[in-house]
């Protein structure tokens, strides 16, 4: 039997081109990632990512664009499931409610899962920036496209 982690993120870019990032912390395991997760049985990917960015972020979201599929075999860092990744442009529907932080994992909370929020200029933009091959492969089309615009 094949298991298939099926997730969706969203790339939040605000109106100074910065991108939204999340720093987590799950039973000791740091990542920094895009704002998103797992989709559940019987959900669609939009309503996914809208469910993910309520959870996370206490948002809602309009979903703008689809930008990119994984189309790698990617493995999980977490078990021995094939994730498959879609990334979509977002836009808040009211402005954001977070703390923002400028450090990586700077947590407001102690206990197993811990969740931080930083901006990051599009421009300045690094694939260490986040932990995951398919974020990672994300930004480098991210850097791509924001040069041709540029």
């Amino acid at each position: 039997m094949y298991l298939f982690n099926v997730r969706v993120y969203g790339l939040l870019i605000n109106e100074d081109g910065n991108i939204l990032i999340s720093d987590e912390e799950e039973y000791g395991i740091r990542f920094s990632k895009f704002p998103g997760g797992g989709l559940e049985y019987g959900e669609g990917l939009i309503d996914g990512l809208k469910r993910e960015f309520i959870e996370e972020c206490e948002t809602e979201i309009d979903v703008v664009d689809h930008f990119y599929t994984t189309d790698f075999f990617c493995k999980s860092a977490f078990n021995d499931s094939q994730i498959i990744s879609i990334y979509y442009l977002v836009k808040p529907i009211k402005p954001l409610n977070l703390r923002f932080k400028e450090v990586a994992f700077d947590f407001d909370t102690d206990g197993d899962i811990k969740q931080a929020f930083r901006w990051i200029p599009v421009a300045e933009l690094d694939v260490k920036d986040v932990t995951f091959p398919t974020d990672q492969r994300v930004i480098e089309l991210l850097k791509e496209k924001w040069k041709k615009q540029g």
